[in-house]
């Protein structure tokens, strides 16, 4: 089976404080990844060297088999669009319908305006958020 995530001995230390020690975790393909935890344990840091805004100290990260070590600071933005997280506090557009928002974020990740129409109902289902457009 096919991996979509795979930290190998994971460890993110700022100085004194050891944010992330020593995790090692495998998502399939196919699989929803939910990260809780009290804060200050360490779920921000994980995220952010997932979406390779911080490095780890040691170990490897590999997503959809790519090693992110290995990513230039240039092929960083097409990697983070072609991943998507839904943050504690995701901002949605208060003046605009779900359908809008979604539309939205669509077309900042650069979706032809085309597609967007078909696509937003197919998001909607996916997030189990049909009939709240």
């Amino acid at each position: 089976m096919d991996m979509l995530l795979e930290l190998d001995h994971i460890s993110k230390i700022y100085g004194d404080l050891h944010a992330v020690d020593d995790l090692s975790l495998t998502v399939p393909q196919g699989e929803w990844l939910a990260i809780v935890g009290s804060s200050g344990s360490g779920k921000t840091t994980l995220l952010s060297l997932l979406l390779r805004e911080e490095e780890a100290t040691d170990g490897e990260i590999r997503v959809a088999g790519n090693d992110l070590r290995r990513l230039t600071n240039r092929q960083v933005p097409q990697y983070r669009r072609s991943i998507g997280f839904v943050f504690q506090d995701y901002k949605l557009l208060a003046n605009k319908t779900v359908w809008q928002n979604v539309a939205f974020a669509l077309e900042v990740i650069g979706t032809r305006r085309s597609a967007i129409k078909s696509l937003v109902p197919q998001v909607l289902q996916t997030v189990g958020l049909t009939g709240k457009e």
